[in-house]
């Protein structure tokens, strides 16, 4: 599904985020990002969503070089892909609804088909009974699941997050994993960079560490990468 060959993304022409990065990730996985901040988590899923381009190497998305696309195809390439990020980027001025169908219209779903999407995805993440109600009317983990609403909604082949628990509690955090593993065992590829160590070792799934750019860890487990 994903491949990494000797990939480098460099700033500025000196300043080197990433360096030499070489993995691959099979279809229907679920693996973990982590790093100490500024390791270059968040630079590798940028790579990944096309809204950066490696300096050097190949990123290889379900077997096509994802460098060599053409600009046309680019947004195409993005809708294939769900996003969920750390401060949600809802829309304040929209209520629950409009903001999980909002990928939905700009792809032009007929609004009947887009009604009926929507609703599945809020009963996936148990907010079917929010629909109506605005962003800022919700807690902070119901946000988030709204983000995660949004991301599925699309029936993504390939889910990246990025830091999805980062302001959440334990709890919720652990609530918010639950959701990334049901996508999951239906067969959606997951990527996830967090930080959250102690969490990601109680869930047991592959984790790739990055240590300053580079690729140090590429385990099945955090207690085997210590």
């Amino acid at each position: 599904m994903i491949r990494f060959e000797h990939v480098g993304k460099r700033y500025g022409g000196r300043f080197e985020a990433l360096a030499n990065i070489d993995f691959s990730i099979r279809r229907g996985e679920m693996v973990f990002l982590t790093g100490h901040s500024g390791a270059g988590k968040s630079s590798l899923l940028r790579l990944l969503m096309r809204l950066e381009r490696p300096s050097r190497g190949r990123i290889l998305v379900a077997g096509h070089d994802i460098d060599r696309l053409h600009s046309s195809q680019i947004p195409f390439y993005r809708r294939q892909i769900g996003v969920v990020f750390q401060n949600h980027q809802l829309l304040f001025d929209r209520d629950v609804f409009a903001n999980v169908a909002l990928p939905l219209q700009i792809q032009g779903v007929e609004p009947h088909e887009a009604a009926r999407r929507v609703r599945a995805a809020l009963d996936k993440v148990g907010l079917l009974h929010r629909e109506k109600a605005l962003p800022i009317e919700l807690s902070g983990g119901e946000q988030q699941r709204i983000g995660i609403a949004r991301a599925v909604v699309n029936k993504p082949a390939l889910l990246l997050a990025d830091e999805p628990t980062g302001n959440l509690d334990p709890q919720l955090s652990a609530d918010i994993m639950r959701l990334f593993e049901d996508f999951n065992r239906i067969g959606t590829t997951i990527m996830i960079a967090s930080h959250d160590l102690a969490l990601i070792a109680r869930l047991h799934h592959r984790v790739l560490r990055l240590r300053e750019g580079r690729l140090i860890g590429d385990e099945n487990s955090v207690e085997e990468m210590s």
